[in-house]
Formats: structure tokens, sequence, C-alpha cells
């Protein structure tokens, strides 16, 4: 997986994060992650699992094609 595509996708989780008002911290506990963890994926510099990238689009009210949509 290209560092392109996971700052992207890191991009837009931080985006959907905070216009939806929620922490990092609250994000996390909503997807069963610890904070280090979120915070590394919308800095690109984790590759999250398929389960995670499911958790954090239902976490938006999204549809993983959604999520990833544009990327």
């Amino acid at each position: 997986m290209s560092n392109d595509f996971l700052a992207k996708f890191g991009s837009r989780v931080a985006e959907l994060r905070k216009s939806r008002g929620l922490s990092q911290e609250k994000l996390a506990f909503e997807i069963g992650m610890d904070l280090t963890s979120v915070n590394e994926i919308e800095r690109g510099k984790r590759n999250p699992t398929l389960r995670t990238v499911v958790k954090i689009a239902r976490a938006f009210g999204l549809r993983p094609a959604e999520l990833l949509a544009d990327l």
C-alpha cells in the first residue's frame, strides 16, 4: 500500500472526525482502538486492517465504500 494512499485515508478520517465534532479519543473509544492507533492512522503512519476500516466507516455512519471513495 502506498504511503500516499495511507496519507489520503488518514486525512479523510481526520476531516470526517472533526466535522462530526469527535476527538481522537472519542473515535478510538467508539471503534475499540487506542488513541495512539487512531493518531497514527490519521497521520498515515499505520495501515489499518479491513476490519478497522469497517469500524471507522460505521462510526461515521458511512459504508466502507463511501469512506474510501475518491482516494
